[in-house]
């Protein structure tokens, strides 16, 4: 049987790489729409050798985007995490980094005309319900790739990607703080668990007898302490309203020490059962948010600057991240939080057809249902 061609572009957004879709491109049956994005990584395999994924979480992602029915937005982005070894398709998560292309691949295929200059484009995250908007360098109409901002995990520079947000608080969870409280206790472990954007637990490396500085193939290899945190996640996630996470990428891990380098706190993230290379954009928001709540596991730990925008530099296996958080000073607790930006860089990598067996869906009844409904 011939195999299926799928109008598909291949892009760097942030520190991940992803396969992007018009939604229309792919079945309107969610659940053949997950088979066929198992195929296109080459899930499940720890190499993806028959597919386009790279062999690990970083670069085994999807996004899909439609034109929005919406006022408020401009187009519609779902993300899709697509497991590595397993035949796993997660959407219950945002992805930050893989946000960062999405403006510029909304202008190259035409769903958003391009000023000259810079173009705002209103994205609708439909996992979370968000709205984001990136402000994409576009002079004489067309999506700039090259410049000179430098982000931790990308080699070289390219173009500023300016991207805002505003009420993520509770994205996946219901509230900023979803246990309703800054600390929780799993396993004889103090934690802090919160969503402004990703759900993330926080813990103190030291209380797991560890440094927070530890290279990333320590931790990976470090099956106790994996064990620990597996079952702590399991525990947290129906306490932050996850329901059970056993088979889910959320919440992450987040190991949290005194930081190193000049930045605001030091962090291993787990992703959730390897150690990320740096740090997701969601999680990032996350974590900073985190350093500024009275009575977190940060406290006594995190330097945070004063204002209202100080800029947190969560610094991670590979250098820093830096968040800017949006505060309301005559609010307290977590409603102090209003909104964040963050600067990210995209690419554009590839453009083309992938291809998957005819076997497995023939290209006929497409459509890209809303969701994974």
């Amino acid at each position: 049987m011939l195999q299926t061609r799928i109008p598909c572009v291949l892009m760097r957004g942030g520190t991940s790489k992803g396969a992007f879709f018009l939604a229309d491109s792919l079945p309107a049956d969610a659940e053949l729409r997950d088979k066929v994005l198992l195929a296109v990584m080459g899930s499940p395999d720890p190499r993806q050798i028959d597919g386009v994924g790279g062999a690990d979480p970083l670069t085994s992602k999807v996004a899909i985007i439609r034109p929005s029915a919406r006022e408020d937005a401009d187009v519609d982005y779902l993300f899709a995490q697509v497991n590595v070894d397993k035949a796993v398709v997660d959407y219950g998560q945002n992805c930050g980094n893989i946000l960062a292309a999405v403006g510029p691949f909304a202008i190259e295929q035409r769903l958003v005309e391009a000023r000259d200059g810079v173009t705002p484009v209103r994205i609708f995250m439909e996992n979370t319900g968000q709205i984001a908007i990136a402000h994409i360098p576009t002079p004489q109409g067309q999506v700039e790739y090259e410049g000179s901002l430098r982000i931790d995990g990308v080699p070289g520079t390219a173009a500023e990607i300016m991207i805002e947000f505003a009420d993520i608080a509770g994205s996946s969870c219901g509230s900023l703080l979803p246990t309703g409280q800054v600390i929780d206790k799993f396993d004889g472990i103090e934690v802090t668990c919160i969503d402004n954007g990703m759900p993330v637990v926080l813990l103190r490396a030291a209380d797991l007898g560890r440094t927070g500085y530890e290279t990333r193939q320590q931790l990976d290899d470090d099956t106790e302490l994996k064990a620990k945190l597996e079952s702590i996640r399991l525990q947290a996630g129906p306490k932050m309203n996850l329901g059970d996470v056993a088979q889910r990428t959320v919440p992450k891990m987040t190991l949290v020490a005194e930081a190193r380098d000049g930045g605001s706190l030091s962090s291993r993230t787990f992703i959730p059962h390897r150690c990320h290379a740096s740090i997701g954009v969601l999680g990032a928001v996350s974590v900073a948010s985190a350093c500024l709540l009275p009575g977190s596991v940060t406290e006594g730990l995190a330097n945070t600057p004063e204002g209202t925008r100080p800029r947190i530099s969560v610094e991670h296996p590979t250098g820093e991240f830096s968040v800017e958080l949006h505060i309301n000073p005559a609010a307290s607790g977590a409603e102090r939080l209003t909104g964040c930006g963050l600067l990210r860089t995209a690419r554009l990598l590839f453009e083309g057809r992938v291809a998957i067996p005819g076997s497995l869906w023939d290209g006929k009844n497409a459509g890209g249902s809303h969701g994974n409904a």
